[in-house]
């Protein structure tokens, strides 16, 4: 959780993507239906870093902070995303052109020390081989850009003009499922929730390509992957999303819908892990998010809260969330029609007394525009 995670921009997809729904078939076929996210599920893996094409939605997201040779230091964000047509594979017999998968894509890099922004996004039809995922293995790309798992590894490529990235990530903790029961719930009715962990601490090395320079690069990332088919309820009108690396070890994760009522029917949750890597589920009740300061942007005429206070007081733990510049927002008409801001953040506060540091990604939606999903 889009970050929460980007996962939810897929129900967007249609305002910008209308040519790939023209012939789409609707979430329920004859006796086939898309799967709901429900309680019980039991992850495996490596079987559940591939794709689970009996949901309608899924995402892969990476996120890190890296630095240079000569002090460079960059945030980066990788996402790619699927969205179900039909239930599971064509029918077999049909044409190779029948499309029954949409697959997008979005790229930034975050120049810290040159305060710039960059971005590049993609879209491609399941079909042909122009986009896809590989149901043997951990394998999704969209034209030239991929993510797949090589041995334990994972290997990140994406070159668009003069911006690109070629990564490798070693993965230094397993899995942390986020949620209850195999669930991360964002809506009030059942099924209305997805499939989603992390891996909250990736060793990174590779390099940042930025205006023709070949950048070698070496630091920490995070990856999500969640999947899902009917995520959120239509009051719900956007949402803010925190990854938090600690420098004592600790990780979170924080989510929080908005809902169109106003705060009293926001929905929050998160998880906390230990530097031992064991995982606390987080309830909106343990949790208190405060924005400090506001960015307008220039170009979508949005109001963003991009500095926090992040508080979880049955754990003493306060942190002030800031961005490493405030201009970090993406515009992607060309994919999934949203407009939000997402970059590198970093923050200072305690933890039972003790100062700590973090770095960490920062998403938010919904507020150029009420978010409303359009499948």
């Amino acid at each position: 959780m889009s970050r929460f995670h980007r996962f939810l921009f897929i129900c967007l997809v249609t305002a910008a993507s209308g040519c790939f729904f023209a012939n789409r078939v609707p979430a329920s076929t004859g006796s086939f239906t898309f799967k709901p996210a429900l309680p019980g599920y039991v992850f495996r893996f490596p079987r559940d870093h591939r794709a689970h094409e009996a949901f309608r939605t899924e995402w892969w997201y990476y996120n890190g902070h890296l630095n240079g040779p000569k002090g460079e230091r960059f945030g980066y964000q990788l996402t790619f995303f699927r969205v179900g047509l039909w239930p599971g594979p064509p029918p077999s017999g049909t044409s190779r052109w029948r499309l029954g998968q949409v697959y997008l894509a979005h790229l930034a890099v975050s120049d810290i020390e040159g305060r710039r922004f960059y971005y590049r996004e993609k879209a491609s039809r399941g079909a042909l081989g122009l986009a896809g995922s590989d149901d043997r293995r951990y394998r999704i790309w969209v034209e030239t850009w991929s993510a797949e798992e090589t041995g334990r590894r994972h290997r990140l490529e994406a070159l668009e003009g003069d911006l690109g990235l070629s990564l490798m990530l070693d993965p230094l903790r397993p899995p942390v499922i986020h949620g209850l029961n195999g669930v991360s719930q964002k809506g009030p009715k059942p099924g209305q929730a997805s499939h989603y962990y992390s891996l909250t601490r990736m060793a990174t090395e590779g390099y940042i390509f930025l205006q023709g320079k070949r950048i070698p690069v070496r630091g920490q990332s995070w990856m999500d992957h969640e999947f899902g088919s009917n995520q959120l309820d239509p009051a719900q009108i956007g949402w803010d999303w925190f990854s938090l690396q600690l420098d004592n070890g600790t990780d979170v994760m924080i989510y929080r819908l908005r809902h169109k009522d106003g705060p009293d029917f926001f929905l929050t949750a998160g998880t906390l892990i230990g530097p031992d890597g064991e995982k606390r589920h987080l309830s909106g009740r343990e949790i208190i998010l405060s924005p400090t300061a506001t960015w307008k942007s220039p170009r979508s005429g949005a109001v963003y809260p991009v500095s926090w206070e992040v508080r979880l007081p049955e754990w003493d733990l306060r942190l002030r969330i800031t961005p490493f510049f405030r201009d970090q927002e993406l515009l992607t008409e060309k994919s999934t029609g949203v407009t939000y801001w997402e970059g590198a953040v970093e923050g200072e506060g305690f933890w039972k007394e003790l100062k700590v540091r973090c770095k960490g990604y920062l998403e938010m939606t919904g507020y150029d525009r009420p978010f409303r999903p359009k499948i």
